[in-house]
């Protein structure tokens, strides 16, 4: 299992969300490449970015380049979100920038032909994220919440050839009360894909909870942020489990 120190972009800013609400925010550094480093040296496999401005406004306010700065300084794998929605923009991060793989919300749900077009053409490149709240798949930066279950939108992903979700319960993210366990292990249970689990990762025994129901991943934001979760304990909790 995967431990995926979150860096999610506002303004240029390193910062992290309450429930997704733009206004609810805390920054924690003015740098993110100097967090991405950071994690990098405490031995992260892997980064996970979501530019939040282009997730709420649909378009690049700057964060792009902060983004392509990483990627050039960076030695182990990224993946990026946050406002991908055209196959542009998709080539545009995997083949002109170099991001290993790009996570896909709004576009995997309004789209369907363009999901599998993309999933053909980048296999094991396109992760489809699973915002969801009282189960319910939110869209448009989680501006919107939609009819469709959760459960069944993981079902229809599973069948473009995409591998790999992201489920995220909005209602925990950045709330520091423990992620959604029970639906992750359904979501896992009645699909196969391989899931990351995001949102309210605050403790050890979160992450040996995750590592117990077959999650791929995790990825941990305000805890790590705060001090509530050592990176270096979060691997080695991991490695007790597995």
């Amino acid at each position: 299992m995967v431990i995926y120190p979150a860096i999610d972009i506002k303004n240029g800013k390193c910062v992290m969300l309450r429930q997704g609400r733009p206004n609810d925010k805390t920054i924690y550094s003015n740098d993110p490449l100097e967090v991405g480093i950071k994690w990098e040296k405490e031995g992260a496999e892997y980064i996970h970015i979501v530019d939040l401005d282009s997730a709420i406004y649909g378009q690049d306010r700057g964060n792009l380049a902060i983004v392509e700065e990483m990627r050039r300084n960076l030695t182990i794998p990224i993946q990026v979100g946050g406002g991908i929605r055209d196959i542009d923009k998709i080539s545009y991060l995997l083949d002109d920038i170099g991001i290993d793989r790009v996570i896909l919300g709004t576009l995997a749900i309004k789209d369907s032909k363009t999901l599998y077009k993309v999933a053909r053409r980048y296999p094991s490149r396109i992760v489809v994220s699973i915002d969801a709240k009282d189960e319910l798949v939110a869209i448009e930066g989680w501006t919107e919440k939609s009819c469709i279950k959760a459960v069944d939108l993981c079902s229809k992903i599973a069948d473009t050839g995409i591998d790999t979700i992201i489920y995220t319960d909005i209602s925990k993210d950045g709330m520091l009360e423990g992620p959604n366990i029970e639906f992750s292990r359904e979501i896992i249970d009645k699909t196969g894909l391989d899931v990351i689990v995001s949102g309210g990762v605050t403790t050890i025994d979160d992450i040996r909870s995750i590592a117990k129901i077959g999650a791929e991943g995790a990825i941990i934001g305000r805890a790590l942020y705060d001090g509530k979760i050592e990176f270096k304990k979060a691997i080695q909790a991991v490695k007790e489990v597995l």
